[in-house]
């Protein structure tokens, strides 16, 4: 029995991938398989397939952190044929074959259970990006965060986790301002709920270690002199989550934010969460993200075409989310 799958396979230095009929015999160990519905393009996805960085640790693999769809064999005591799940990180596209294709099988430890408001297309449409999301809103509030603090700043607004921190933030009652490079989709970011919009170059150029306090807290997916120049303008006692490294991996701050603003920074790791932490998010996911808003966010391509999005996704050409139809 065979069916589509991107494979991605790897000669000298270069990774090229591309639309293959697979052999479950080929899928690898696991006590859940699962039909996949969807998959979803985040930007850790168009890393692994253009090797930017080094995300897929063996080849040939299919690639893909994320999948939802319904179970079709377990014999993992948590879930039974017909379950609908989601799978968000832990080796997806890193050691063992991820979610761009129409079976996978897995570890029962790796998936959720879907929440019954979602449909696994709204599943993919919220992905890692927007569980991460919700990781980092929690973060927040478990600093001791609540919307009368004041402004709330979501960097690499335009993207897909981006555009969802941005959603959920507004829905709770914060006054969100969204930070991006695409000025053209300001309309978009305040339909999403951001309250104002900044141009991400105020923020992305070596600054003060210590600069005047504006922000109650953040959520930042962009790294390197952004997030140095976003906790030295958080308030005193304010709070910072940090998941990603779009401009890049360094942090060229100080410690002042620190020790004089008595000021968080917490990261957030989506892949190897708990599973306490994942049924949380999604739970709250469930209740603190307008479906609308995320639809709105959400544009649907297939599995040929997730290759060509790649050089778009990395350039910050791609606004929100890109789920994945396999089946198309």
């Amino acid at each position: 029995m065979t069916f589509k799958a991107l494979l991605s396979t790897k000669t000298a230095e270069t990774i090229s991938t591309e639309l293959v009929d697979f052999s479950v015999d080929e899928l690898m160990p696991g006590d859940v398989t699962v039909a996949v519905d969807y998959s979803t393009v985040n930007y850790k996805d168009a890393l692994a397939i253009s090797g930017r960085a080094p995300v897929i640790r063996k080849f040939p693999l299919i690639p893909g952190i994320d999948f939802a769809g319904v179970v079709e064999t377990s014999s993992h005591p948590g879930f039974a044929p017909g379950d609908r799940v989601v799978a968000n990180g832990w080796g997806l596209s890193q050691t063992h074959h991820g979610g761009f294709a129409q079976k996978a099988r897995v570890s029962g430890d790796w998936l959720v259970k879907l929440p019954d408001v979602f449909t696994t297309r709204d599943a993919m449409a919220i992905g890692t990006a927007g569980y991460t999301a919700m990781l980092a809103v929690m973060a927040l509030e478990h600093a001791g965060l609540t919307p009368d603090k004041g402004e709330v700043l979501v960097t690499g607004a335009s993207g897909g986790s981006g555009a969802i921190t941005i959603a959920l933030l507004s829905k709770l009652g914060y006054r969100v301002v969204a930070s991006t490079g695409r000025l053209q989709e300001m309309s978009y970011l305040r339909e999403l709920g951001a309250a104002d919009v900044i141009d991400r170059h105020t923020l992305s150029e070596a600054g003060a270690p210590l600069g005047k306090e504006r922000w109650a807290g953040a959520i930042d997916s962009v790294g390197s002199h952004t997030l140095a120049n976003v906790l030295a303008q958080t308030q005193y006692r304010g709070a910072v989550a940090a998941f990603g490294l779009a401009q890049g991996t360094d942090l060229p701050a100080s410690v002042l934010p620190f020790i004089l603003r008595n000021v968080t920074l917490a990261g957030i790791d989506s892949v190897n969460a708990p599973q306490d932490a994942r049924l949380a998010a999604w739970s709250r996911l469930a209740t603190d993200l307008d479906l609308s808003k995320l639809a709105r966010a959400t544009q649907v391509v297939g599995l040929g075409d997730v290759p060509g999005l790649v050089g778009p996704v990395l350039q910050g050409q791609v606004r929100g989310r890109t789920v994945v139809d396999v089946n198309a």
